[in-house]
C-alpha cells in the first residue's frame, strides 16, 4: 500500500493544531518504547544541518553549537556548511566520529544545504552581515532555526527575519543563552515584582577594548592585504558586504570589529545584556524613545567600530538605560529601594537576603527555560514560541544599533519603537539598513 510522505515538522504542525485529536502519536518515540534505553531510533530523530561551523578555532561558537546538538539523542546532524574548507573538514570529522560513519555531507553554499528536504532544522553561526540572508532563506525553505545573536546586522534586516519567521511558521531560537540561565530569570522576576521599588536606572556594562572578549581578543592584527588562503571562498565570505582585499585580520573571528560586517562590541553584546535589561523592565517587545551618547572611532584602516563608548536610552515607561564599555559587565537595576545585579557568573544585591526571596504563586513568573538548545527542540515538537523568539531578539539588538547610530551622528535621536523609525532625523533613518552587494538581496 502506498504511503503518503509528510515531513516531520509538517506532522508536528498538524498534531499541535488539532484540538480534536483523541490520541497524539509522539514524533519522538521514547527510547524505552524501542527497548533501547537512553537512545532514540534514527528514524525518529530531528534531522539537522549546521550553517557556519568555524569560529576562533575548533571549539569556537560554530563548533560549540554543532557539538551541543550532536550531544542530543533526539537529534541527527547530517550536514555542515562553511565557506572555509578547514572548518568544513573538522566539523565533518566531529560528526562522523559521533556516529561512527563517513557520510556527513559538507557544503560551501548554504543554499545547497537548505535545498535538502530531509533536513528539519538548522543552526546558523555566521558573521552578522550574513544572518538575514541565511535566516530568511531557511524560513522560506521550511526549516526551524537556531541562530546565534545578534539577530541581524541592521534593524531593517532584523525586521525581515521577524517577518519571515512569522510568515512561514518557523520555530526560532536566538543563541543568547543567558535567557535560559536561572539567575538572569530570577533577577528579572525580582525586579518585575517590585523587590527594589520603582526602577529609575538600568546600567548595562558591555565589553570594550580592554575587557576579556574585547578588541584585544583578536586572532590576528594583520591588516595588510595578502593572498586568500587555499580552501577559503573569500567572495562568498564577503557575500553582501562591499568588496575588500583579503587580509588575515579581516575574516572569521575578527569580523566583529569591522563595520562592514558588524556593529562592534556594542551590537555583539547587546543581544546578551541589553536583552536581560529589557526583560527585567518588561520592555522586551518595545524599545527606547530617545538615545544619545559618545564614543571613539579608531583611526585604523580596518578595525573601525566604536570603542570607549557610553550612551543613554530613555524609555516611555519612565526609566533610563545607560550602556557603556567601562561599566562592570552585566546588568544593574537601580530602584527606589535598592539595586540588583546579574551577569553570566553571579547575582548580587544591596541586601543579600533578596537573593533568597521566594517568588510567590500570585506574582509575576517569567518564561522558564533552563536549557537553551533543549527549549528549542521542545518548541519544535510543540510548535510553541521559544524563550528567545526573533521579535524579542530584534528589540534587544536594536538597543545596540540605536546606540551606534546616535554615537556616529553625534546627536540626540528620537525613536518610535512601534514604527521602528526615527522621528527627528532622515539621516539616521538611512542608517537603519545597508545596501547589499550584487547579486545578494532579501
Amino acid at each position: 500500500m502506498a504511503k503518503e510522505k509528510m515531513k516531520r515538522r509538517q506532522f508536528l504542525k498538524k498534531v499541535a493544531g488539532s484540538a480534536a485529536a483523541a490520541v497524539i502519536i509522539p514524533c519522538f518515540v521514547p527510547a524505552g518504547a524501542l527497548g533501547k534505553a537512553g537512545s532514540v531510533a534514527a528514524s525518529n530523530r530531528l534531522v539537522m544541518g549546521c550553517i557556519g561551523v568555524g569560529g576562533k578555532r575548533p571549539g569556537g561558537q560554530g563548533t560549540v553549537d554543532l557539538e551541543g546538538f550532536l550531544g542530543r539523542d533526539e537529534v541527527q546532524v547530517v550536514a555542515v556548511c562553511d565557506v572555509d574548507a578547514v572548518h568544513r573538514g573538522w566539523a565533518c570529522d566531529i560528526v562522523n566520529q559521533k556516529y561512527s560513519n563517513k557520510d556527513c555531507a559538507a557544503y560551501n553554499d548554504f543554499r545547497e544545504l537548505l535545498a535538502r528536504d530531509d533536513i528539519d532544522a538548522v543552526s546558523i553561526v555566521v558573521p552578522d552581515h550574513w544572518h538575514a540572508l541565511c535566516a530568511v532563506a531557511a524560513a522560506r525553505a521550511g526549516k526551524d532555526i537556531f541562530c546565534q545573536k545578534p539577530l541581524a546586522y541592521t534593524i531593517a534586516e532584523g525586521r525581515a527575519i521577524c517577518d519571515a519567521v512569522r510568515r512561514y511558521g518557523t520555530v526560532w531560537q536566538t543563541g543568547n543563552s543567558l535567557r535560559s540561565q536561572r539567575n538572569a530569570r530570577y533577577i528579572c522576576e525580582l525586579v518585575r515584582n517590585g523587590r527594589i521599588g520603582r526602577v529609575h536606572t538600568v546600567k548595562v556594562g558591555l565589553h570594550d577594548v580592554n575587557h576579556i572578549g574585547g578588541n584585544g581578543d583578536r586572532i590576528s592584527d594583520v591588516e595588510t592585504p595578502t593572498a586568500v588562503p587555499k580552501g577559503l571562498d573569500y567572495d562568498m565570505w564577503l557575500g553582501p558586504a562591499p568588496w575588500a582585499a583579503y587580509s588575515p585580520g579581516r575574516c572569521h573571528w575578527n569580523f566583529r570589529w569591522v563595520s562592514d560586517y558588524s556593529g562592534g562590541q556594542i551590537t555583539d553584546w547587546a543581544g546578551h545584556y541589553c536583552d536581560i535589561a529589557q526583560w527585567g523592565m518588561g520592555t522586551e517587545r518595545t524599545g527606547p524613545v530617545e538615545i544619545e551618547g559618545k564614543g571613539v572611532f579608531p583611526d585604523r584602516p580596518l578595525y573601525d567600530t566604536v570603542e570607549h563608548y557610553k550612551y543613554t536610552c530613555k524609555y516611555a515607561e519612565g526609566f533610563k538605560m545607560i550602556v557603556a564599555g567601562h561599566l562592570e559587565g552585566g546588568i544593574r537595576f537601580e530602584g527606589s529601594d535598592g539595586w540588583l545585579f546579574v551577569d553570566y557568573q553571579k547575582m548580587d544585591a544591596h541586601d543579600k537576603s533578596l537573593l533568597n526571596s521566594t517568588i510567590g504563586p500570585d506574582e509575576i513568573h517569567l518564561y522558564e527555560s533552563n536549557d537553551h538548545k533543549g527549549n528549542f527542540l521542545d518548541c519544535i515538537k510543540s510548535r510553541s514560541e521559544a524563550v528567545s523568539p526573533p521579535e524579542i531578539a530584534q528589540r534587544s539588538v536594536s538597543v545596540g544599533h540605536l546606540g551606534v547610530i546616535a554615537i556616529t551622528l553625534g546627536q540626540k535621536l528620537k525613536w518610535d519603537p512601534a514604527a521602528e523609525r526615527f522621528t527627528n532625523s532622515d539621516q539616521a533613518n538611512k542608517m537603519l539598513s545597508r545596501p547589499m552587494r550584487s547579486p545578494w538581496h532579501l
